[in-house]
């Protein structure tokens, strides 16, 4: 019983940095001058090129722990700075007359599930880490 009230926490903690971090990246997205992140998409994108490389070569010559972590971890920044590189390419097409608000709301919806998923990983190896600290200090 004590394991899903941890693992529900670990959900609900995982939801809310993920949609503070949405809130955060969105807003900064929104109040910056006009195209002024949209420059960004290149950077971001050749991250993802970044990611699918670095994936592919860890399966064929195996990978390490440490691979895995930067992984991780590049791969939140590069999917956070497409919440907010979508932000500021929803809003001009909107200034343009591109009023589709459904694929708007599936482009955010993306973004926020690559997210969350990502500090799930990364909050699940730090629960999983922490559990192995203690056991050890227990024997």
């Amino acid at each position: 019983m004590t394991l899903f009230f941890r693992f529900s926490s670990l959900i609900f903690s995982t939801f809310v940095g993920t949609s503070l971090a949405f809130a955060c990246f969105s807003g900064a997205a929104l109040v910056a001058r006009r195209r002024e992140y949209l420059y960004l998409g290149g950077l971001v994108s050749s991250g993802l090129s970044i990611l699918l490389w670095l994936h592919f070569a860890s399966s064929i010559f195996g990978g390490s722990t440490a691979l895995f972590k930067f992984e991780l971890y590049f791969g939140l920044l590069v999917f956070v700075g497409y919440i907010v590189v979508d932000t500021q390419e929803i809003v001009e097409r909107a200034h343009f007359g591109d009023l589709d608000y459904v694929k708007h709301a599936l482009t955010l919806f993306t973004d926020l599930i690559a997210v969350f998923v990502r500090i799930l990983v990364i909050m699940l190896k730090n629960s999983a880490e922490r559990s192995e600290k203690k056991k050890k200090r227990r024997d």
